[in-house]
C-alpha cells in the first residue's frame, strides 16, 4: 500500500471514530438531559398532587368516611388529568387492600412493581417501563388517610424523549454519510498533495541509483520534506562527487598502470635484446662495449624508476613527524648537489632565500627541492639560469623554482602531477626521465599541508611555486 493511500484510510478511519463518537456524546447528553426534565416535571407534578390530597387530609379526617373519601381523591384526580390530558397523563390511586380508587390508564398496570419495594412516606420512588411500543415514566407515593394507605401512581408518557433521540441519531447518521463523503473527497487531494513531494524524491532516487547522479529533485515547500529534499540533494551532490573522484582515481591508477608497464617494457626490451644479441653474436669488443653501455644505462633507467616508485609508496604509507626547521639551512645543505646536478649541464643555479623557520620534515623536503630542481634542469637548455627563491607573501612562506625552458602547455598543466604523465615524452626519454619528480613533488607539500601552483609559457620557461601556510606559533616566533 501506498503512503498517501494509508494517509488517506488513516484519516478517514480517524474521522469516522472521533466523528460519529461526537455525535452520540452529544446524542446521549441531549436526551440525558431532556429525560433528567421530564423526570423532574413528574416527580414535581407528584409532589403537587401530594400537597393537594395533604391539604384536604384534615377535612377527610372530620367525615371519616371511606366513600367520602375515595370520592374526593378521585375528584381530585380527575382534575388533574382533565387539566393535563393532552400530554400523555395518566393516574392510579389504590387503597391499602390494592384495590384500585382511580385509574384512567389505557394500559394494563404491570403486575410485578417493583418501585413500591421499601416505599414510605415523605418519599417518592420512580422508574422507566416500556408497555408495548411506549415508554412511561412511573412516579409513586403514599399517603396516610385515617389511617389507611393511599397509594398515588402519577404516570407520564416519555415516548417522544427517546423517539427525538431516534431521529437525532438518524440525522446525525445523514450528517455523517455527507460529512465522510465530503472529507474523503477533500483527504483525496491533501493526501495526493502532501504525498507528491514523497513521489518526486522517490522518482529522482531511482534515477540516480540508475546511474544518473546529477539529478536532483526540485521542491518549493519550505516544511519538513522540503529540507528533506535539500538535504537529499545535497546527498546526492556529496555522492556525486565521490563517484566522480573514485572514476578519476580509477582512470588515474589505470594510467599509472598502463604507463608503467610501458615504462618497464622499454628498457627490459633493450636489455634483453642486447643481452640476447650478446649470447648469439661472437666476441667483438667494440660491440661487446656498446651492448654493454646500453644494458647498463637501461637497467639504471630501472633503477632511478624504482627508486622513485619507492618513495611515492612511502610517502604514501609513512607518517612523519614535523619538527621547526630553518628552510634557508636545508637549501645551504643541498645547494653544492643542486649545483654538480646543474653543472653537468651547464646550467647556473642561483639561490636568494628569506630565513623561515617552519615545521618541516628536513628529508621531505631535501627531495622535494632535488625534484623540482631536477625537473627545472630537463626543461633547460645549457647555458640558461634556474633561479631558486624563498620568500614571506601574506603570512605564506613561498618557494619558486624557475626556469628559462620550454616550458608546459594550458592542456597539460593539469596532468603534471600524475605519475608517468611526460608533457615532453622525447626530451624526458633522453634524460632517463619517468615522469614520477611532480608527483613525489605533490605527495610531500600535501604531508606538510602545502600547496604547489604552477605558472608555465611554452618556450619561455616555468614558474612552480610552492606555498607554505605555517602554524600561528611558528609565524610569531619568526616574527615577534
Amino acid at each position: 500500500m501506498k503512503f498517501w493511500q494509508k494517509i488517506y484510510l488513516f484519516s478517514i478511519l480517524v474521522f469516522v471514530i472521533i466523528f460519529n463518537i461526537a455525535s452520540i456524546m452529544v446524542i446521549e447528553r441531549s436526551h440525558n438531559k431532556m429525560l433528567r426534565q421530564a423526570i423532574n416535571t413528574a416527580l414535581s407534578q407528584n409532589i403537587s398532587i401530594h400537597s393537594s390530597v395533604n391539604a384536604i387530609v384534615p377535612i377527610l379526617r372530620i367525615y371519616d368516611s371511606i366513600d367520602y373519601e375515595q370520592t374526593v381523591l378521585t375528584r381530585i384526580a380527575h382534575e388533574f388529568v382533565d387539566k393535563n390530558s393532552d400530554q400523555g397523563i395518566y393516574m392510579d390511586i389504590t387503597d391499602d387492600s390494592q384495590r384500585t380508587v382511580f385509574n384512567n390508564a389505557d394500559f394494563p398496570m404491570p403486575a410485578a412493581r417493583s418501585e413500591l419495594a421499601d416505599l414510605d412516606e415523605g418519599s417518592i420512588h420512580y422508574i422507566l417501563r416500556d408497555m408495548d411500543a411506549r415508554t412511561i415514566l412511573f412516579t409513586t407515593n403514599i399517603t396516610d388517610i385515617n389511617h389507611k394507605k393511599y397509594v398515588f401512581t402519577y404516570m407520564k408518557d416519555v415516548t417522544a424523549v427517546y423517539q427525538d433521540r431516534l431521529d437525532q441519531i438518524s440525522f446525525f447518521a445523514k450528517v455523517d454519510l455527507a460529512a465522510c463523503l465530503l472529507f474523503m473527497v477533500i483527504m483525496f487531494f491533501v493526501s495526493r498533495g502532501l504525498t507528491r513531494s514523497i513521489d518526486r524524491l522517490n522518482r529522482t532516487a531511482k534515477v540516480i541509483a540508475q546511474g544518473n547522479f546529477s539529478e536532483r529533485v526540485t521542491l518549493q515547500s519550505r516544511d519538513e520534506i522540503g529540507i528533506l529534499g535539500s538535504n537529499f540533494n545535497e546527498m546526492a551532490e556529496v555522492v556525486e562527487d565521490k563517484i566522480n573522484e573514485l572514476e578519476r582515481n580509477n582512470e588515474e591508477k589505470q594510467r599509472f598502470i598502463n604507463n608503467f608497464t610501458h615504462e618497464l617494457k622499454t628498457p627490459l626490451t633493450s636489455i634483453i635484446g642486447y643481452a640476447n644479441f650478446l649470447r648469439t653474436t661472437k666476441y667483438n669488443e667494440e660491440l661487446f662495449v656498446d651492448g654493454l653501455n646500453v644494458i647498463y644505462s637501461e637497467a639504471k633507467r630501472l633503477e632511478s624508476l624504482s627508486l622513485k616508485l619507492m618513495d611515492l609508496i612511502l610517502l604514501q604509507k609513512e607518517q612523519f613527524q614535523m619538527e621547526l626547521q630553518h628552510f634557508g639551512e636545508i637549501m645551504a645543505e643541498i645547494k653544492p648537489s643542486l649545483e654538480l646536478m646543474a653543472k653537468e649541464k651547464n646550467v647556473a643555479i642561483v639561490l636568494d632565500c628569506e630565513q623561515g623557520e617552519l615545521p618541516l620534515e628536513r628529508d621531505l623536503i631535501k627531495v622535494l627541492m632535488f625534484n623540482l630542481v631536477d625537473n627545472a634542469l630537463k626543461a633547460s637548455a645549457p647555458a640558461q639560469t634556474i633561479a631558486v627563491h624563498s620568500y614571506w607573501r601574506g603570512g605564506n612562506y613561498m618557494v619558486a623554482v624557475i626556469d628559462q625552458g620550454i616550458g608546459i602547455g594550458e592542456a597539460d598543466q593539469d596532468k603534471i602531477f600524475e605519475p608517468f604523465f611526460m608533457a615532453d615524452k622525447s626530451r624526458t626519454r633522453s634524460s632517463n626521465g619517468a615522469g614520477l619528480g611532480l608527483a613525489i613533488c605533490q605527495n610531500v607539500a600535501d604531508i606538510h599541508g602545502a600547496v604547489i601552483r604552477v605558472n608555465s609559457v611554452v618556450r619561455q620557461g616555468t614558474t612552480v611555486e610552492v606555498v607554505f601556510a605555517p602554524s600561528p606559533a611558528a609565524e610569531s616566533e619568526l616574527h615577534p
